[in-house]
């Protein structure tokens, strides 16, 4: 699955990653839907580092189209809150 973070590039993530990902994006529906501005930012940056350690970073100069868009890390709660789907930011 190719992920794009907003404001950093994209990585190639391994299928067998995405529940790991599924909770931690479980945690960040949580905490955004409950106003936890802490945990939010916490949760996010777990997010996005656990992205970046499972995935394969692609080539600044690829053009591949991401299958999954993640917020950029300095993203507000708000700004991740229109982004989410019923079941967060990652499908599943």
């Amino acid at each position: 699955m190719i992920v794009r973070i907003m404001g950093e590039g994209q990585v190639q993530v391994a299928e067998n990653q995405l529940p790991a990902l599924n909770k931690l994006d479980d945690d960040l529906l949580a905490e955004v839907e409950s106003g936890d501005q802490d945990g939010f930012r916490r949760t996010l940056g777990a997010l996005l580092d656990a992205v970046r350690s499972a995935g394969e970073p692609l080539p600044d100069d690829s053009l591949e189209p991401s299958e999954l868009i993640l917020p950029a890390p300095e993203a507000t709660l708000e700004e991740v809150k229109a982004m989410l789907k019923d079941d967060g930011l990652i499908p599943g």
